[in-house]
């Protein structure tokens, strides 16, 4: 989930990322492969793949005898994918590199999957070609994207400005610039995608103790720097902030946010 000029960690936070987003992440990945129909032995490329949570789910369905490849651009998200424990099924071959410019082959992938990564790139339809252009003919693609800014966003980017400026809350809030239906729809048919459909996918996403949640959960982005300058005081204020904004969604000592995603599926 990184590129050059997006989603760029540093430190511990792709560990971090590990910990705390895939709680937020990791819901959303049983409906994205399931809507891939992966069958045994496919060849699949989990683009810009974090830490690597879809590429473990792909490699159970396509199996032993598939191959499974997970490119990102941060080299920390690489290094936590590769200590996680190996799935069951197909192996996973972990590359470094960008999602632009990929150094794979022409027509070496029946599916690609790519979560919350096209926002981050810094030309989408010279992604969205590349795609192409190493998918089998007759390949699928399914993008997740997200649908628009949900209340857990909007409370974490307010609380943002507040404590560590615009600039901070603008580059967290980063992640919620995207594409719409209809311009997903024009990208992909654009760059010779067919059969394009946009599914839009909502899900209620249950997180522990906020407070807690909230500083693990941005320890893990790239405004990481940003939250570690603030005083303890400033942190605890920024945390309550999160939590009153989010109170009407409490869920016992968690809360349960409603999001929704828009998935791009289309074929070579």
């Amino acid at each position: 989930m990184s590129e050059q000029s997006g989603y760029q960690v540093s430190g511990n936070a792709a560990e971090m990322y590990e910990r705390y987003a895939t709680q937020y992440m990791g819901p959303w990945v049983p409906d994205l492969v399931g809507l891939a129909e992966l069958r045994p032995g496919e060849r699949v490329l989990d683009l810009a793949c974090g830490t690597g949570v879809v590429a473990r789910l792909a490699a159970a369905h396509v199996g032993p005898v598939g191959r499974v490849t997970g490119l990102d651009f941060n080299a920390g998200m690489l290094a936590v994918a590769r200590a996680v424990p190996p799935a069951p099924g197909a192996a996973i071959h972990w590359v470094e590199g960008s999602a632009v410019a990929m150094d794979l082959p022409d027509a070496s992938f029946d599916v690609i999957l790519c979560q919350q990564g096209l926002q981050f790139f810094p030309d989408k339809l010279a992604a969205l070609r590349e795609m192409h252009r190493v998918l089998v003919p007759g390949g699928r693609v399914l993008l997740s994207i997200w649908k628009s800014a949900s209340p857990y966003n909007i409370a974490a980017g307010e609380a943002l400005e507040r404590f560590a400026g615009a600039d901070v809350a603008n580059k967290y809030r980063a992640s919620r610039v995207v594409p719409d239906a209809d311009a997903l729809h024009r990208m992909l048919v654009e760059t010779r995608f067919r059969a394009v459909q946009i599914l839009p996918r909502p899900l209620i996403i249950s997180l522990p103790s906020i407070e807690t949640f909230v500083v693990g959960h941005l320890s893990s982005s790239p405004v990481a720097g940003a939250l570690a300058a603030l005083s303890e005081e400033q942190r605890a204020g920024f945390s309550k902030q999160v939590r009153t904004a989010l109170q009407p969604y409490a869920d016992g000592d968690g809360v349960a946010i409603p999001d929704e995603v828009n998935i791009a599926m289309a074929r070579k």
